[in-house]
């Protein structure tokens, strides 16, 4: 897969392709159908796993001849060495975790980088039906409230507050829409939240 495909398939994803060096080691927690992985493998040429539960995510990852173990992402990263990874990938599925906190300290130990991505609960539609009284369902958050996997729910500060607490540093936050990033009042206007991160030094 190249980079044209991947932009018109996952425009957000490309966006966030840019920030990974070639030729690194990958974890993609989360990772969906593999759509990800399959292009920074034959792209970037990165060496990559993938985590994912779903049986029908999992064969579509080994169809596209992905490494992924399918496990619970609850159950943490704990066959992982610490530091095992230039740089962990957590894209619009922190959002479906009981224990974010505890996640997040496993991605901050297992990988050097990450980058994380999840629907802005800030997002202005959001707010206007909330206001009216009414669970947000927009093309982020695209579930009912009785139906959802989403269980948690953030806004950019939020995520900003708990990942210093968790001892990784920011970056870069950029808010998207539609894959394109949004500079002006980014927490109101963004639908996608995405985070660069590191481990903060001792």
């Amino acid at each position: 897969m190249n980079f044209s495909e991947l932009n018109q398939l996952r425009p957000d994803l490309a966006f966030i392709a840019d920030w990974i060096k070639p030729d690194t080691h990958v974890l993609d927690v989360g990772c969906g159908d593999g759509v990800m992985l399959d292009y920074l493998q034959s792209d970037k040429h990165c060496i990559g796993y993938g985590i994912e539960i779903a049986d029908d995510k999992v064969l579509a990852c080994t169809k596209r001849h992905i490494n992924v173990i399918q496990q619970d992402m609850e159950n943490g990263l704990s066959m992982f060495d610490d530091n095992a990874f230039d740089t962990v990938l957590c894209l619009n599925s922190l959002q479906m975790m009981k224990h974010v906190e505890a996640l997040l300290r496993d991605i901050a130990r297992v990988g050097r980088d990450a980058i994380v991505s999840f629907p802005n609960f800030g997002y202005w539609p959001h707010r206007t039906a909330l206001f009216m009284g009414k669970m947000p369902v927009s093309k982020s958050l695209p579930y009912q409230w009785y139906d959802t996997p989403n269980v948690r729910c953030a806004t950019i500060y939020d995520f900003a507050e708990l990942a210093n607490e968790v001892g990784l540093e920011v970056l870069e936050c950029v808010a998207l829409h539609e894959g394109k990033p949004v500079h002006v009042l980014p927490n109101w206007r963004g639908s996608l939240a995405v985070f660069r991160l590191r481990k903060r030094s001792a």
